[in-house]
């Protein structure tokens, strides 16, 4: 692993997002050489190796020195078809390409902590049964066990909640009018942007025998009517009625009351986040601070 060599190995990002994006970056700046597969590469910065590629079709080859593969591809939609073809499909495409051109390396898929379902307020942490209450949601999970079965020591990182430069969905609503204060707890989950892509690089470079399911969120699961009423305050605005959210995704996780995500396992294996909690990386957003890659 390139972690015990004097050159960094070769790191390959199949679907360079946002997140993706970032965490190439991160890669290049520690001196890998990265390779990002997105369907417009023209769109990556020059320090990624763009190839345009369409992962659910045929794959080119994968860079001999390749010793890091992440998965991070996102849906088009919320339609089970879109799931399907960005997460199931697209991996088990991965996959095969890395059997096919002989490629052993640790591999990182961004998955969801949807795949755990729960609303009611519990602790979540990695030994919590997944149990999928959504079809997408499913999805996720068959990708998670095609992958566990085929790669059993790969490693999972189910994000929750990302945020962060030019993802500013709740305080569009603030601005516009729209938010409210839910009548009810709420319990949401989140993670700044640069903290998912840091954790993408720590875990795969930093943690010698890491294990295969993490939960990326921040410090803090907070009802999702503290950080209305935060983000309110520092925008100057007038604290929103109580009501009822018209959306189930208002920048956390809140369907019914919501869960309360562990983030100890992360955190036993040496990594610190730069925003440990909303409030922080709502500033940062507030302020301006970094760019939405395209």
């Amino acid at each position: 692993m390139s972690e015990d060599s004097a050159i960094p190995g070769g790191v390959l990002i199949a679907g360079c997002g946002d997140l993706g994006t970032e965490a190439g970056l991160r890669f290049a700046a520690a001196g890998h050489r990265v390779t990002g597969w997105r369907r417009s590469a023209d769109k990556l910065p020059a320090e990624l190796n763009g190839v345009s590629v369409d992962l659910t079709g045929e794959l080119p080859t994968i860079p001999a020195d390749t010793t890091i593969v992440v998965v991070a591809t996102a849906a088009d939609g919320r339609t089970e078809d879109a799931y399907r073809a960005a997460y199931l499909e697209a991996t088990g495409n991965v996959l095969d390409a890395l059997d096919r051109d002989g490629i052993d390396a640790r591999i990182l898929l961004v998955s969801s902590t949807a795949v755990y379902g729960g609303d009611d307020g519990e602790w979540i942490d990695e030994s919590h049964p997944v149990a999928p209450a959504t079809a997408t949601a499913t999805i996720l999970a068959s990708t998670e066990e095609l992958l566990r079965a085929r790669r059993p020591d790969a490693i999972i990182l189910r994000l929750s909640g990302i945020y962060g430069p030019g993802r500013t969905r709740l305080i569009d609503q603030l601005t516009a009018g729209t938010a409210v204060v839910p009548q009810e707890i709420q319990w949401t989950n989140r993670i700044h942007r640069d903290d998912a892509a840091a954790a993408i690089v720590h875990l795969t470079t930093q943690v010698g025998d890491p294990g295969t399911v993490y939960i990326g969120v921040d410090n803090e699961p907070v009802d999702q009517g503290e950080v209305v009423e935060f983000l309110a305050a520092q925008l100057g605005l007038p604290t929103p009625p109580v009501g009822q959210p018209s959306s189930a995704r208002t920048g956390g996780t809140n369907r019914g009351n919501g869960k309360r995500l562990s983030n100890a396992a992360l955190l036993a294996t040496g990594f610190r986040f730069t925003y440990p909690t909303f409030r922080e990386g709502y500033l940062a957003v507030i302020n301006g601070d970094g760019v939405r890659h395209p």
